[in-house]
């Protein structure tokens, strides 16, 4: 009997960031950006941030960075608030994406309380 191991990532972590920067940019996000928590935090390597105007854009950024990047062998070890379209959290464990309705995103203010975070959205940027 042969012992398989588990199967690797298709795709490394910065080129999956580019996928989902590059799917939330195809489905008109606004304010996409890209904080690494690398010296922060050790739960996660990135967190990606994007707004939509309404809860259907919302939803629909969401659902394109999911489909990304399962076409690229990843799939999220958990998905919220998918339904309701205000806040979706894709988490895939070195990348966090947070897709925010617009007023939610100012309300919560996330990305003031990562601000040791290094900005690195221009590094991804293509």
């Amino acid at each position: 009997m042969t012992e398989t191991s588990p199967p690797a990532l298709a795709v490394a972590t910065s080129d999956r960031v580019r996928l989902a920067m590059r799917a939330a940019a195809d489905t008109k996000a606004e304010e996409i950006r890209v904080l690494s928590l690398a010296t922060v935090a050790d739960f996660a390597d990135y967190f990606l941030f994007a707004s939509g105007a309404n809860e259907r854009q919302v939803q629909a950024i969401a659902d394109r960075i999911e489909e990304q990047l399962r076409e690229a062998g990843a799939r999220p070890l958990h998905v919220e608030g998918q339904a309701a379209g205000q806040w979706v959290l894709l988490d895939y464990g070195d990348l966090v994406a947070h897709v925010f309705l617009e007023e939610r995103r100012r309300f919560y203010g996330l990305e003031r309380l990562w601000n040791d975070a290094p900005d690195v959205t221009a590094d991804f940027a293509s």
